[in-house]
């Protein structure tokens, strides 16, 4: 179960998310399992992980969570057709109970 995010910190992401370009794009494949963990290869590396919908635009209100569950992630914010997805490194070092 993750920690949930106070609103300073909620706060201080999204600003950060701000300066961020998408480093990925659901197209075609929509959250395949490759897909699925690129993202959590680049939420171990980077914390913070911006996503454009390209495809699946009318589902993003749908699938925005659910990749965040897949990931373990929280999902900061969806505007428009871009989600951010936040990980703290030391979330991901916690063993599974």
């Amino acid at each position: 179960m993750l920690e949930p995010l106070g609103n300073p910190q909620i706060r201080k992401l999204k600003a950060a998310a701000q300066r961020l370009e998408p480093m990925f794009k659901i197209g075609k494949a929509g959250l395949s399992d490759g897909f699925v963990r690129s993202v959590n290869e680049a939420l171990d590396q980077h914390e913070l992980v911006k996503i454009k919908f390209v495809e699946f635009k009318e589902e993003k209100k749908e699938l925005a969570p659910l990749l965040a569950e897949k990931t373990s992630s929280h999902l900061i914010m969806r505007v428009g057709n871009v989600m951010v997805l936040h990980r703290s490194r030391a979330a991901a070092t916690l063993p599974e109970p």
